[in-house]
């Protein structure tokens, strides 16, 4: 009995590692170029509009064909004078190219994103970054 409860005990661990390792973006940053984004929501106090943008950029996200590293954040409250969290979410993503930055620009994920969530936008500010060789 104790020998089964041994081996259930270790599958239970093994498959709970699994799952958790699916669930988390593992996909590492790729060097070559990345698309930082800034979104300030024109009403980032009202959590319907939160949620909205949310489950929006995450549907784009989850459809992108280009994107790589796929992060979204929140000001993370560091209150140093170098330091902006005025911003409502950040987004951070890594492409191989600006080729393949380019196709994602125009890619129908990305087109319906924005046509989905413009309108809970006041401002959005973009910093393309090519990496250093």
């Amino acid at each position: 009995m104790k020998k089964t409860l041994k081996i259930a005990f270790i599958i239970f661990v093994f498959s709970t590692s699994f799952l958790y390792s699916q669930e988390q973006n593992t996909t590492e940053l790729d060097k070559n170029f990345t698309h930082v984004v800034y979104f300030w929501l024109e009403n980032p106090d009202n959590p319907e509009d939160r949620n909205d943008f949310e489950v929006s950029l995450k549907k784009f996200l989850k459809n992108s064909k280009y994107a790589q590293t796929k992060f979204i954040g929140t000001p993370a409250n560091t209150p140093r004078e170098v330091v902006d969290n005025s911003y409502t979410y950040s987004l951070i993503l890594s492409f191989p190219s600006k080729e393949i930055q380019d196709l994602y620009q125009k890619e129908s994920a990305h087109l319906l994103f924005i046509e989905e969530s413009e309108h809970l936008w006041k401002k959005v500010l973009v910093y393309d970054s090519a990496g250093i060789k």
